[in-house]
């Protein structure tokens, strides 16, 4: 009898830390509204980065002067340091931040620490070769920038289609729960 007694007390405990911290996990698990912008303006600078990177692609096969290049890089290097602006504002968020939301910053920043190393790489060998820009490991950076472009624009346009719809599927479900209670 006593066992029992001990075991239902323990059972209401248990039950009450449950209750208590229910709401701390399902504010944790919702999405941060900052961070979901910044990830949606983080995805339209990535797709730009990629339509820049395919344009440098366009440039080699268009045999372009080293002028062309050059501007085209130096346009390309201001989209990629707004994502990097973007990218730190997401860092800072990243502890309030949805689990899903997490997981989209820390998959986006190596691909685009990569893009912004290929693009300092690809700006310095065009500054020393001047009058041929598509010579040497040139052709390689501008390749890896856009395969990378590419995977980065699609990295971030994949989590922010999953957070509309799992904020569409949370709207049904609440639905859901007031047309069952009624």
């Amino acid at each position: 009898m006593r066992i029992a007694r001990i075991s239902s007390y323990c059972l209401a405990a248990v039950l009450a830390c449950l209750w208590m911290t229910a709401p701390l996990v399902r504010a944790q698990s919702q999405d941060n509204p900052k961070v979901t912008r910044l990830l949606e303006q983080a995805g339209g600078e990535a797709a730009q980065v990629a339509r820049d990177a395919d344009e440098m692609q366009g440039l080699v096969l268009s045999n372009a002067s080293w002028l062309s290049h050059a501007e085209k890089l130096d346009v390309m290097r201001d989209h990629v340091n707004s994502l990097g602006k973007l990218a730190r504002q997401l860092e800072d968020s990243r502890n309030s931040a949805s689990p899903w939301q997490q997981q989209a910053i820390d998959r986006m920043l190596p691909l685009l620490r990569d893009l912004a190393t290929n693009t300092t790489a690809a700006i310095n060998h065009l500054n020393k070769n001047k009058e041929r820009p598509t010579t040497g490991n040139y052709k390689e950076y501008l390749n890896e920038n856009a395969e990378t472009a590419r995977e980065l624009s699609n990295t971030i346009s994949n989590f922010v289609k999953y957070g509309e719809t799992r904020a569409k599927m949370e709207k049904l479900e609440q639905k859901i729960e007031v047309a069952s209670s009624e």
